[in-house]
């Protein structure tokens, strides 16, 4: 591990924000730092000095002052900026560095034409629809739900509704109706904003039946925004408003309600694969300083950039690509199927657009590199300065594909956090190289760090992802929880005071990092822990393999137990012996031989959420007995079908008798 595939120019710190960010502390804090890793120890250490920086150097838009950066470093329960108000949405339409006529969001997908958006057009539209909002009766605390894809109406929306202090929540609308109302029956949204439907390339899908269905689970809801963007000239559903209604010319003025630093900005939901998604409420504030920091100081990105993220509005990767205009660069959205008509579609959408810095996933990198595609051969990647990887690890291989067919001279970032804090909490930075297959970095104010079984940090071996000092992006809770026992449970009941992530991570001595997998997820043979990411990287390396599950049965008499593994054949293939021994030769040779499974088993499919994640854990339940409907919430599944596989498969190894846990 660990080939130098990228070297910061030897002019980074005058090129880059975070050079700019160095000269800044040296002049109005008497601070110098010789390198990244002195900065990002700083970061963690004077958590007071470091946040308070970023508020000042970024020139928050606050209307009260602070009385204090923080209250208190005790986790859960540390208040950030007490007594401060601001707005999130205000400092976001101060978009820094653009003009009035500077493109700031540029709109591409399947469903119609290109849409250009202006600083002057978006800050118009807000202001339209935040005077419809109010004129609904929404104000402070109120929830607004939007089933609506990545276009520039949701955009609107989210900016509108923290506007006016009221709390919004999306759900991407390939969602299933059991999906969307076990997130929003939740929060009790009083505003719903549906599309009618969309399409996904060139096929139509309507979601007249599924807004319907979602209006009549939710008791709460006053009105609902009919957005026509399937069919322009359809009608709103009976009993709502169109979206032109909404948005009604007014000459009420762009006004922002002051709120408390936590006040609730927006819900998101953990992906609720083993029962009700788990609401995560953010803070305006809290949203805003994380996002400013991690946009400008790691991305890079400011007003002459175009930043892309291919992302529906079901995953937070679209609440943090949204707060782009913040540090003043215009974002890119896109909504439609990334590989219609082929896979190169991406790569041409980020050359017609001038995209700067291209954010993807890492399954769909390793897609491209399964295909043979050069994406440098068939879009002109000049623009791109940056490309992100997330949702996955990303393996050497991907980022060896990344430099060969994409482009030599951009930085990969590939990054790594969660829905939990909206945010990567280790990722890339201009100042350092990039290494194949490592995350470069801890991200500045993050101090994440690998724990071992006892609980001690350590360098250089795997351990548990744990951050050991708050950041302002954690949650401000989860919603209905007023004790805070379902927020607790979920980050500090393993270690007191100290937030475990659930993620497999090594911490090397240069301070990069890889993960490994979900540690919820972890194969442990012999007391051996095996992270399965690598494994996937082995096994859908093959060019007959398209897609895979491995999952570790343990021994209750302390054995090896059972490792299985699960394989989607590219079409027309079966599994026979030969593949069998093919695959585990090649496990043996790359990996080692504990990562020999004991089965191999072919399926249709592997189960995964709707944001592509592979559900190892449910898959685990189920062979060992749990009944598919206990093991999984069938409504977070993108392909819920794909479970009866394994279901039949654990009745299958019961009643032979099966002398392993079944």
């Amino acid at each position: 591990m660990g080939d130098v595939l990228w070297t910061p120019p030897a002019d980074v710190r005058e090129r880059s924000r975070i050079g700019d960010y160095l000269r800044w502390l040296a002049e109005h804090r008497g601070l110098e730092f010789a390198d990244y890793d002195a900065l990002w120890q700083w970061s963690v250490t004077d958590l007071t000095a470091f946040w308070q920086s970023i508020w000042d150097y970024f020139g928050v838009v606050a209307h009260t002052p602070p009385t204090a950066t923080l209250t208190d470093r005790t986790m859960p329960g540390t208040r950030w900026f007490p007594g401060a108000t601001l707005n999130y949405a205000e400092n976001v339409l101060r978009m820094p560095g653009l003009g009035e006529d500077d493109p700031v969001v540029i709109a591409h997908g399947q469903t119609r034409t290109p849409e250009t958006l202006t600083a002057a057009q978006l800050r118009d539209q807000v202001r339209r629809v935040a005077t419809g909002l109010r004129r609904l009766g929404v104000g402070q605390g109120d929830r607004v739900a939007a089933y609506a894809p990545n276009i520039p109406e949701t955009y609107v929306l989210l900016l509108a509704t923290a506007s006016v202090g009221a709390i919004f929540s999306s759900c991407a609308p390939e969602f299933g109706t059991r999906s969307v109302t076990d997130r929003w029956r939740q929060i009790e949204p009083t505003v719903l904003v549906a599309v009618d439907g969309y399409r996904y390339g060139d096929k139509p899908v309507d979601r007249r039946a599924e807004v319907a269905a979602i209006r009549a689970a939710l008791p709460s809801l006053r009105h609902t925004v009919g957005i026509a963007y399937l069919d322009p000239a359809g009608e709103a559903p009976e009993g709502a408003l169109s979206w032109a209604e909404l948005a009604a010319e007014t000459d009420e003025p762009l006004a922002f309600t002051p709120v408390a630093f936590d006040h609730p900005l927006y819900v998101l939901y953990s992906s609720g694969t083993t029962g009700l998604p788990k609401p995560i409420v953010h803070g305006h504030g809290g949203i805003l300083l994380e996002h400013l920091k991690m946009l400008a100081l790691h991305h890079d990105l400011g007003p002459a950039d175009r930043f892309f993220w291919f992302t529906t509005t079901g995953w937070m990767m679209w609440n943090f690509l949204v707060s782009g205009p913040a540090v003043g660069t215009a974002i890119v959205l896109f909504d439609g199927n990334p590989g219609h008509p082929d896979l190169g579609a991406l790569w041409r959408l980020a050359a017609e657009t001038g995209t700067t810095y291209f954010g993807t996933s890492a399954p769909f990198l390793l897609a491209c590199r399964k295909a043979g595609l050069v994406p440098k051969e068939i879009a002109d990647p000049s623009a791109l300065r940056g490309l992100g990887s997330t949702g996955a690890p990303l393996p050497a291989e991907g980022f060896t594909w990344v430099y060969e067919n994409v482009g030599d001279r951009l930085q990969l970032q590939s990054l790594s956090g969660g829905t939990d804090v909206c945010t990567g909490f280790v990722g890339g930075v201009p100042l350092l190289p990039v290494h194949a297959g490592e995350i470069t970095c801890r991200a500045l104010g993050a101090k994440v760090e690998a724990r071992s079984a006892d609980g001690t940090p350590v360098i250089g071996q795997l351990g548990e992802l744990v951050i050991t000092e708050p950041m302002p992006s954690m949650p401000v809770g989860f919603w209905n929880d007023t004790d805070g026992s379902r927020y607790r449970e979920a980050y500090f009941e393993v270690y007191p005071g100290v937030w475990r992530h659930g993620d497999w991570i090594t911490v090397n001595e240069r301070g990069g990092c890889v993960i490994t997998g979900r540690s919820d997820a972890t194969l442990n043979r012999g007391g051996v822990r095996l992270g399965t990411a690598e494994f996937y990287s082995v096994v859908e390396g093959l060019d007959e393999v398209v897609d895979s599950v491995v999952v570790h049965l343990e021994d209750d008499e302390g054995g090896a137990g059972q490792l299985l593994l699960f394989v989607v054949l590219a079409e027309g293939l079966e599994l026979d012996d030969d593949l069998r021994r093919k695959i585990c030769r090649e496990l043996r040779t790359a990996l080692s031989p504990r990562h020999v499974p004991d089965e191999i088993h072919q399926v249709r499919a592997v189960p995964r959420t709707l944001s592509a994640k592979k559900l190892e854990v449910p898959v685990k339940k189920i062979l060992t007995g749990t009944p598919v409907d206990r093991a999984a919430a069938k409504g977070a599944l993108a392909n819920p079908e794909s479970l009866t596989a394994f279901a039949a498969f654990a009745q299958r190894r019961a009643d032979s008798d099966h002398p392993t846990p079944a």
